[in-house]
């Protein structure tokens, strides 16, 4: 019979598909994230593995298993595999894309809101000392219309966002590698400029790209400095896309009005100089955080090992 590991409780979707093909399911249940050393050990004679992208899966650990058929990623990235390795291995990796899609998107609408209109800043103060009432100019924030938004990375979740934020009557203008065909940039009323313009125009700057050699801090010191002082900077993509340390610099220098944060560089952790700041919102990497999209991808990942199981290709291969 064959084994799968699975590296941290996904829902129970997954479970009863992979069971009711026969499969052998053994699911890491222990505090926290496995261990490298616990994935190298648990890893031996497994058929499969199913992994959150919280997991590297390197070298060391698709050594363990010479047995191992598929490495089914339980999420849209994949950064955390050692993809080109298990090429040479000839086992395929897969990954759970366009569920996340409407989760990501309005999570990152969210935290535009939450940002420039100061909405966690403000429940921190109802919780604590309160106001003394309605006044004209107490705790203002800045309204979306007729404001810039710039996006990085303009994929299924990028073009997401900027339906989403059409409805708010921002101008919209995007920066990837290839532009879009004109009749996809049409419907979305965006406009494609070079990466420099867009960090240069946009009131609000969010980003949506992968996180790739060429994206690696894309976004430095140089990108801050050049931004409007009145502007704000989301991410929900991955953190390493910025260099935090140059953003964090930026804010408490007053580079920027402001920041909203769902991933990071050396995610879990998170600079302290981040959390004391009152213009920035943080996140715990909850832009797919919804019942509807963590079963969705679910389905996908043991969909994909029922699939190779039974002989035929899976879905969804990104090496």
């Amino acid at each position: 019979m064959a084994k799968v590991l699975v590296t941290a409780p996904i829902p129970k979707a997954a479970q009863t598909i992979l069971q009711q093909a026969g499969l052998t399911v053994d699911t890491y249940t222990g505090s926290g994230l496995i261990t490298p050393a616990e994935l190298e050990k648990r890893i031996v004679g497994q058929d499969y593995l199913i992994t959150p992208l919280s997991t590297q899966v390197d070298q060391t650990i698709i050594d363990a298993d010479p047995d191992l058929k598929l490495i089914a990623n339980y999420g849209a990235g994949f950064n955390n595999i050692d993809v080109a390795y298990a090429r040479q291995k000839n086992i395929p990796v897969t990954n759970t894309p366009k569920v996340s899609t409407t989760s990501t998107a309005e999570v990152a609408v969210g935290l535009i809101l939450a940002v420039t209109h100061r909405l966690v800043e403000g429940d921190q103060l109802m919780r604590t000392s309160g106001f003394d009432g309605w006044a004209p100019l107490f705790f203002l924030g800045h309204q979306l219309a007729g404001k810039t938004l710039g996006i990085i990375g303009m994929g299924q979740i990028g073009q997401a966002v900027a339906k989403r934020l059409a409805a708010f009557d921002m101008d919209i203008v995007y920066y990837q590698r290839k532009p879009l065909p004109n009749d996809q940039a049409q419907a979305l009323n965006a406009t494609y400029l070079p990466l420099d313009d867009v960090i240069k125009r946009s009131d609000v700057l969010t980003i949506h790209a992968p996180l790739t050699p060429e994206t690696h801090h894309l976004l430095t010191a140089e990108s801050f400095a050049a931004m409007k002082d009145t502007a704000y900077l989301i991410n929900a993509a991955r953190g390493p896309i910025i260099d935090e340390a140059a953003l964090l610099k930026a804010l408490q220098n007053n580079e920027l009005a402001g920041a909203a944060l769902d991933v990071y560089e050396a995610e879990p952790q998170v600079d302290d100089g981040f959390k004391a700041l009152k213009n920035v919102v943080i996140t715990p990497h909850v832009g797919n955080a919804t019942v509807e999209a963590r079963d969705a991808m679910a389905q996908i990942v043991a969909d994909n090992v029922v699939r190779v199981e039974r002989g035929d290709a899976p879905l969804n291969v990104v090496n």
